[in-house]
C-alpha cells in the first residue's frame, strides 16, 4: 500500500553525499525510507557524482574541493568550497526544502554550509565511530547529529546535545539478508568465505590473502569457497597467485549481488568501514576486519573494535596481516563453527535493521521545528 504523502510544509529533502559507497548508501537508504512516506527526495553532490539508484530523486551537482596537500592545495580547496557554496545556495533557494541532510565527505560540504546559512533546518549523519572531518566542521553550525554508534568520538563537547543515535541505514536488500538463517560450517561439506574491501577491493587483501589460503591445511582447502573483490589493477596478479592452487576461487572487480554473497558467506573478510560494520551486523555475519591504516582519524580501527568487543568479530591490523598469520587465524576459525555461529548471532545483535526509518523520523521532527 502507497504510504499517503506527506502534510508537512516545504516537505522537499536535500541529500548531500558524494564521493564513496560508505557515504552513498545510507543516503540511499533514507532517500528509499523517505519516499515509502511520500516525501520527495532531491540529492546534491559534485561533479564526479555517480548516477543515484532511486527512481525518482532528481540530482543536482556543485563544486566541492577536496582538503590535503600543501597550500597551493589547501587554497584551490577554499576556492572550490566558495563557490560550490554560492552554487549551492541559488540552488537551495530554488528548491526551498524543508530539510537539508549531509552524509559527510567534502561533496556534502558547500550544500550543508549553504544549508546553514539559509537557516533551513540541518542534520548530518555520521557512519563511523569517530566524527569524519568534514562532518566535525559542520556539527557547530547543523541543528542534529545523527551518529550509527553509541559513542561517536571527535563531537565538540558543545554539540553533545545535538546528538541521537540511528544507526547506520542500509539497502534494503541487506536488511532481507537478516531473515535468513546462518549456517555455521559442519564436520564436511563446503567452507564460503567472502573478501571483500570496499568498492575497489584492497590491495594487502589481494597481496596477502591468496598466500594464506594456499598455506592452508589440504582437507580445509578442498572445502573452501572463495569470492574474492580485487582492484582491477590487481586482478590479473591475484589470479596468476591462484592459478594451481586447486581452491575454488571467484575474483571479481565489483559484486553487485553483496547481499546475496552475504546471505551465503559463513565468514567474511574485509575492511571495516562504516557501510561494511553496518552490512555485517545487520545481515548477521561474523567477520574478519583489517582496518584501512591510512584512514585519518583511524577510525576503521574504532568500528571493528566495537565488533570485536561485542564477540562479533577478530580484528587483525594491517602490521599484523601476513600471509602465515592470516593463513594460522583461518585455519582455527574455519574449524570452528560453534564460535562463528556465536559471532554471527552477537553482530546480528547489534544490528540496526530499523536504521532508515529512525533516520527519516528524525528528518521529519526537524521538519517540524523539534531537535533532539
Amino acid at each position: 500500500m502507497t504510504a499517503p504523502r506527506s502534510s508537512l510544509p516545504n516537505s522537499l529533502v536535500v541529500l548531500a553525499a558524494g564521493g564513496t559507497g560508505g557515504h552513498l548508501f545510507p543516503a540511499e537508504a533514507l532517500a528509499r525510507a523517505l519516499i515509502r512516506r511520500g516525501r520527495p527526495v532531491a540529492l546534491v553532490t559534485d561533479k564526479r557524482g555517480k548516477a543515484f539508484p532511486v527512481d525518482g530523486v532528481d540530482t543536482y551537482r556543485v563544486r566541492a574541493g577536496r582538503l590535503g596537500g600543501g597550500l597551493l592545495a589547501k587554497a584551490r580547496f577554499a576556492v572550490d568550497l566558495g563557490r560550490g557554496i554560492l552554487e549551492a545556495r541559488r540552488l537551495l533557494r530554488r528548491l526551498a526544502p524543508g530539510t537539508v541532510v549531509g552524509f559527510g565527505g567534502y561533496p556534502s560540504m558547500p550544500t550543508m554550509v549553504a544549508a546553514t546559512s539559509l537557516k533551513l533546518p540541518t542534520l548530518i549523519h555520521d557512519q563511523n565511530a569517530v566524527l569524519g572531518r568534514a562532518n566535525k566542521m559542520l556539527a557547530t553550525r547543523v541543528g542534529a547529529i545523527a551518529t550509527s554508534f553509541d559513542t561517536v568520538a571527535g563531537v565538540p563537547a558543545t554539540d553533545a546535545a545535538k546528538i541521537e543515535r540511528t544507526g547506520n541505514p542500509v539497502r534494503p536488500a541487506v536488511v532481507a539478508v537478516r531473515d535468513l538463517p546462518y549456517e555455521a560450517p559442519g564436520a564436511d561439506g563446503p567452507i564460503r568465505l567472502l573478501i571483500i574491501g570496499g568498492s575497489q577491493g584492497a590491495r594487502i587483501l589481494s597481496r596477502v590473502v591468496p598466500d594464506a589460503l594456499k598455506a592452508l591445511p589440504t582437507d580445509l582447502k578442498a572445502r573452501l569457497v572463495v569470492s574474492q573483490q580485487v582492484r582491477p589493477e590487481d586482478l590479473e596478479a591475484v589470479e596468476a597467485a591462484y592459478r594451481g592452487s586447486g581452491l575454488a576461487v571467484e575474483t571479481r572487480r565489483f559484486f553487485d549481488d553483496i547481499p546475496a554473497r552475504l546471505a551465503a558467506a559463513q565468514l567474511v573478510l574485509a575492511r571495516a568501514g562504516g557501510s561494511t560494520t553496518a552490512e555485517l551486523t545487520v545481515a548477521g555475519r561474523p567477520a574478519l576486519l583489517v582496518p584501512f591504516a591510512g584512514a585519518i582519524a583511524d577510525e576503521q580501527t574504532a568500528n571493528a573494535r566495537v565488533l570485536v568487543e561485542h564477540g562479533a568479530a577478530w580484528l587483525l591490523s594491517e602490521a599484523e596481516f601476513t600471509a602465515e598469520r592470516v593463513s594460522t587465524l583461518l585455519a582455527k576459525l574455519l574449524n570452528d563453527g560453534p564460535a562463528l555461529a556465536r559471532a554471527a548471532e552477537a553482530a546480528r545483535a547489534l544490528g540496526e535493521p530499523a536504521a532508515a526509518e529512525r533516520l527519516a523520523d528524525l528528518v521529519e521532527r526537524l521538519t517540524k521545528g523539534d531537535r533532539p
